[in-house]
C-alpha cells in the first residue's frame, strides 16, 4: 500500500478512537482530555484537510452516519481530573464515565455541533457496541435504536470522580431517536429473571445471558445471548418467547462407544508331551554261577582174577 497524502500534528498527545468515511468527507475523534471531533476534506487524498472541529467532553468509539449531515457517536462521558490528580500525576487528563450517546450536526462542517445528548449509567457502565459495531442495531425510517448495556451505578454519595458503580442491569436500551426530540428511552428489555445476579457480581459482572445482539423482523424484536434467544413485541416491548440455547449451544456429546473387546486368543495348549520315560536299563542277569564240576569219582579198579591153573 502507498501513502499518497497524510495528516499530521492533528492533535498531539491524543489518542485515535474511532473514524468515519461519508462521501469525500472524513470524521475523526481523538481523546486524552476532551472529544474534538475533526471533520476532514478528502476530496484530494493528496492534500487531506481539517475543515472543522468540535470539542467537548468525553469520546466516542464508534461513528454511524444518521444521514449525509448528521452522525451518531456511542462512546463514554469523562469529567476533568482535579488540579491535584493532574499534579501528582504530572499529566492533564480526565477520567471516563459512563456511556454517553450523541449526535453531531455537521452540515456547517467548519462548525461542526453536538445536537443532543444521552448518558446512560457512572463509571463501569459498558457496551459491546463500543468494541463492535455489530451489536449496534439502527432504523432511520423506523426511528428506531437498541443499545445492549451494562449497566453500573453509584448508589451512595459520589466520593470521587473515579468511583465505580455497582452493576444493577444487563440488557437493550430501547430508544426512539429523531433529529427533532434527539433519544428517547421507549423501555429496557433483559433476559434475566432477577436481579440477584447483578448482586453479587462485585466489580466485574459477566452473565450467560448478558445481551449481545439485536435485530427485528416485523413487529417482534429478537435479542440474543450466549444461552437465549429472545422474542418482545417490538411496539410494547412485552416478552413474548423465550428459546433456551443452553442445550442446542453445548453440542450434545456423541454416545461413548465401547469397543467390543477383541476376545483375547486363546493361545492353543502346545500338547503336554509326556516324555518318555528313559528305560531304566535291565540289570544285566547276575550269572549263573557255573557249577564246580562234581569230579566223577574214580573207578575202583577190580582186581582181575588169575584162573589157576
Amino acid at each position: 500500500m502507498k501513502t499518497v497524502g497524510r495528516l499530521e500534528d492533528l492533535a498531539p498527545g491524543e489518542k485515535i478512537y474511532s473514524c468515519r468515511f461519508m462521501g469525500d468527507r472524513g470524521y475523526l475523534v481523538t481523546f486524552k482530555k476532551v472529544d474534538p471531533l475533526f471533520v476532514l476534506d478528502l476530496s484530494v487524498p493528496q492534500s487531506p484537510k481539517v475543515l472543522g472541529k468540535l470539542k467537548i467532553p468525553g469520546y466516542s468509539d464508534y461513528l454511524h452516519p444518521y444521514d449525509e449531515t448528521h452522525i451518531i457517536g456511542i462512546g463514554k462521558d469523562a469529567v476533568d481530573a482535579s488540579e491535584g490528580e493532574i499534579s501528582s500525576r504530572g499529566l492533564d487528563f480526565a477520567w471516563y464515565q459512563g456511556v454517553k450517546m450523541a449526535i453531531f450536526d455537521v452540515s456547517d462542517v467548519e462548525h461542526p455541533k453536538e445536537m443532543f445528548k444521552e448518558l446512560i449509567g457512572d463509571r463501569g457502565t459498558d457496551s459491546p457496541v463500543l468494541s463492535d459495531h455489530r451489536a449496534f442495531l439502527f432504523d432511520r425510517e423506523k426511528g428506531l435504536l437498541v443499545l445492549p448495556i451494562t449497566l453500573a451505578e453509584v448508589t451512595g454519595p459520589r466520593t470521587s470522580p473515579y468511583q465505580y458503580g455497582d452493576y444493577v442491569f444487563q440488557g437493550a436500551y430501547v430508544y426512539k431517536v429523531d433529529l427533532d426530540s434527539g433519544f428517547t428511552l421507549r423501555g429496557k428489555v433483559t433476559q434475566y429473571d432477577s436481579d440477584e445476579v447483578f448482586k453479587k457480581s462485585g466489580f466485574y459482572f459477566y452473565g450467560d445471558r448478558s445481551i449481545t445482539r439485536s435485530l427485528y423482523i416485523g413487529n417482534v424484536l429478537y435479542t440474543l445471548s450466549n444461552t437465549r434467544l429472545q422474542a418482545n413485541d417490538l411496539d410494547t416491548l412485552a416478552k413474548i418467547k423465550a428459546l433456551d440455547l443452553s442445550s442446542s449451544a453445548t453440542p450434545t456429546p456423541k454416545p461413548t462407544v465401547t469397543p467390543t473387546p477383541a476376545p483375547s486368543p486363546t493361545p492353543t495348549p502346545e500338547p503336554s508331551v509326556t516324555p518318555t520315560p528313559t528305560p531304566s536299563p535291565t540289570p544285566e542277569p547276575t550269572p549263573t554261577p557255573t557249577p564246580t564240576p562234581t569230579p566223577a569219582p574214580e573207578p575202583t579198579e577190580t582186581p582181575t582174577e588169575t584162573p589157576e591153573p
